[in-house]
């Protein structure tokens, strides 16, 4: 497949990819769309607890049937809702659907996709049946499968490993200049969020969901948080890519902690791929070439030159986040990040335990959250034949 992008300018609505639907979260929607997001927490919350009902009837149904995989095979979805963020740790995402490489695999099945800031807000969307699947941050997806008692998601792959930090203004040289400072992370009970307000437990600090406590954490949408760092309004933030590298290279930031120090081997997942369990029940097949278009696209951006992924990856940007980056922001993102299938399953007890000190989630049995087998379905029939585990945590 030639990896030339495409003319997919965000600017010209009237002449979207072929078989592609792209919304963007919060966006005012011209007649031509076919919706927009405007969920509010509580009713995300009421519709989270309604699909595991929901789960469990569909179940139930199938299993007095004919088999759930029969079943679906014979009727591949009609459409797939897909959600991503416009960052560079959700490249697999962009490459997939900027290059066409998920809706070739999906064949009749109509592809569209939906742009969203942070995990949260794509999980209530998830859980309102809005979208079928999206990328996402690790710790949004185990909150949704704690709090639907294992009924709502199930993560299908990695996507992206590293590429996370802390910024900070010059003068802040350690942990202990962050008292009385203000932070943003992109949404509470964001990855990133989890993972600031879990760091800053370990140097002594007090943090609360709303924002008090010995450092101030200000939940903010990632543009927003790098006009308002330039401005001297924040002392800093804990970013995914590209907004890490935004904040250094062009608001004179620098980098108080790499997360990757924080983690055994410097691994740990920034995106994953998740379902909607009753979507994956009724429509095995339709996941199973979502995965395929997935793998395609990790290896394509594990193969590519640096300049072609830069420019494809570019492209994509355009069209899901309104603009392209500089040459030395993209580059420097791309360093700080590894493109993966692999979920690194033995990573989610510590995520969780993150979660519960920061207050974002609560403890729970975890087990049961990955569903590998169709990605394991996928690469078996590559020439790699590779095996990812769930670490006991689900099927592989």
């Amino acid at each position: 497949m030639s990896s030339t992008p495409r003319n997919t300018d965000s600017q010209n609505p009237e002449n979207p990819t072929t078989g592609t639907t792209r919304i963007v979260a919060g966006e005012s929607g011209k007649p031509k769309r076919k919706r927009t997001l405007e969920i509010s927490l509580a009713a995300g919350l009421v519709l989270l607890i309604g699909a595991g009902a929901a789960v469990a009837s569909t179940v139930a149904r199938n299993n007095e049937g004919a088999p759930v995989a029969a079943v679906a095979d014979a009727h591949p979805a009609a459409e797939l809702k897909l959600g991503y963020f416009g960052n560079v740790t959700h490249a697999p995402a962009l490459v997939g659907v900027n290059q066409g490489l998920i809706a070739k695999n999906l064949g009749s099945t109509k592809l569209s996709t939906q742009v969203f800031n942070a995990g949260p807000a794509a999980i209530e969307a998830l859980n309102a049946g809005a979208i079928d699947a999206t990328y996402i941050g690790p710790n949004p997806a185990i909150n949704s499968y704690v709090k639907s008692k294992g009924e709502s998601i199930n993560i299908i792959a990695g996507a992206a490993s590293g590429g996370a930090q802390l910024v900070v203004k010059p003068e802040i040289s350690s942990a202990a200049g962050l008292l009385g400072k203000k932070l943003a992370s992109p949404q509470l009970g964001g990855t990133q969020d989890v993972a600031l307000r879990a760091w800053l437990g370990k140097q002594g600090y007090k943090t609360s969901t709303d924002g008090s406590g010995d450092v101030a954490i200000n939940p903010t949408e990632n543009a927003q948080t790098l006009k308002l760092f330039q401005d001297g309004k924040l002392d800093g933030a804990w970013l995914p890519e590209p907004w890490a590298s935004r904040l250094v290279l062009q608001a004179g930031a620098k980098v108080l902690v790499d997360e990757k120090d924080l983690w055994d081997k410097g691994e740990f997942i920034t995106t994953v791929l998740i379902v909607n369990k009753k979507f994956a029940a009724e429509h095995p097949a339709t996941v199973k070439a979502l995965l395929k278009g997935h793998t395609e696209s990790v290896d394509w951006l594990n193969a590519a030159p640096a300049a072609e992924k830069a420019s494809v990856l570019n492209a994509a940007l355009k069209e899901s986040a309104g603009s392209a980056l500089p040459a030395d922001v993209i580059e420097r993102s791309l360093k700080n990040i590894v493109f993966t299938v692999d979920p690194l399953a033995g990573t989610y007890k510590k995520l969780l335990q993150d979660g519960v000190d920061a207050g974002t989630t609560t403890q729970a049995d975890i087990n049961g959250i990955f569903d590998l087998t169709a990605l394991n379905s996928v690469l078996g029939e590559s020439s790699t034949g590779t095996k990812i585990s769930a670490q006991g945590l689900g099927n592989d």
